[in-house]
């Protein structure tokens, strides 16, 4: 069914208000998947918080000018899915991949992030990254950790006082 030009218009004013909250994309080529598999996708997508859409090649160059995203126009050919994280930089990423490793027809073609264009082929990289709660307990353990070690080396010498007096008892008793 054909788009008329005002809902052509919405479309594309849409995904540009979507892409200029975004911090990352993933372009990715859907073609061969099924119409449930692509619900699944759709809801794994809604779960983890990212916005996904089908979208015409010529109306997602245009929703994507204008943004930190326009890196990524040249690589929309084909039948294109556009995946875009508000929060979490490595959302889109890691959904497009868990959802590749048991379909093999959902292929990443391009990512950006940062207003970087990167292959489709560095999926894992983005995908890998932490999500703001690990890297929140990462810091937070960098910065324990010298205390902790503080502590320990200050319970030490009384903890080794007790120790060697009750060597010294023990003997004595013996």
């Amino acid at each position: 069914m054909a788009l008329r030009l005002d809902d052509k218009k919405a479309l594309v004013k849409e995904v540009n208000a979507v892409a200029g909250e975004s911090v990352t994309a993933v372009a990715a080529e859907y073609r061969g998947l099924t119409v449930g598999e692509m619900t699944e996708l759709r809801s794994k997508a809604r779960g983890a918080g990212v916005y996904l859409r089908v979208v015409k090649n010529t109306l997602a160059r245009r929703a994507v000018a204008g943004t930190e995203f326009e890196c990524m126009q040249d690589t929309l050919k084909g039948p294109i899915l556009l995946a875009f994280a508000k929060d979490d930089p490595g959302a889109a990423a890691r959904v497009i991949k868990d959802f590749a490793k048991e379909h093999n027809a959902l292929q990443a073609v391009s990512l950006s992030a940062g207003g970087q264009l990167l292959p489709g082929s560095d999926l894992a990289k983005l995908a890998d990254l932490p999500t703001l709660d690990q890297a929140r307990a990462m810091l937070l353990g960098v910065f324990v950790a010298p205390m902790s070690q503080l502590v320990r080396t200050l319970a030490e010498p009384p903890a080794m006082l007790a120790r060697t007096l009750s060597a010294r008892g023990e003997q004595e008793a013996a």
